[in-house]
């Protein structure tokens, strides 16, 4: 009899552990896209010495870089919300717009910053798009990984 009401408060605790520690949305809060340019030159200003010349040529530039972006995030997950597939066109249109947006953000940016800063920010884009590009790579193995244990 013992053993019985043992065994059944293990069950319900353990039941009540686990009913407690399902996942929750831990979403950070969203920066509005003035907030996410002013720490970007901030951290811009850290690594490659701005003045506060080249920080208030630069915040504009980012300001809209960031804007831009988010309108184009929010387009794309009401389109996954829809089961929308891009067309061919649709995804030529987008990646070119967005070499074009980076071309000016380059020419920009190098008409703002000194040759020796200029190089640093190439050095760092660089290394932030590996990371990315990084962080990618395991996304998609981690899915695939998910999607065969399903199947299993």
């Amino acid at each position: 009899m013992k053993n019985l009401v043992s065994i059944l408060v293990l069950v319900f605790a353990f039941t009540f552990t686990t009913q407690a520690q399902k996942k929750r949305n831990h979403k950070k809060p969203q920066l509005s896209a003035e907030q996410h340019a002013d720490l970007m030159v901030k951290k811009m200003t850290l690594s490659l010495d701005l003045s506060e010349k080249q920080q208030k040529q630069i915040k504009p530039l980012l300001t809209s870089k960031i804007a831009e972006r988010k309108a184009f995030m929010e387009k794309r997950m009401e389109a996954k919300k829809e089961d929308k597939k891009p067309t061919a066109d649709e995804i030529y249109a987008v990646k070119s717009k967005m070499l074009d947006n980076q071309i000016a953000m380059k020419n920009s940016m190098k008409n703002i910053l000194n040759k020796d800063q200029f190089e640093k920010f190439e050095k760092m884009q660089k290394r932030r798009k590996m990371m990315v590009l990084k962080k990618m790579k395991e996304r998609r193995m981690d899915k695939s990984n998910w999607k065969k244990r399903r199947k299993q």
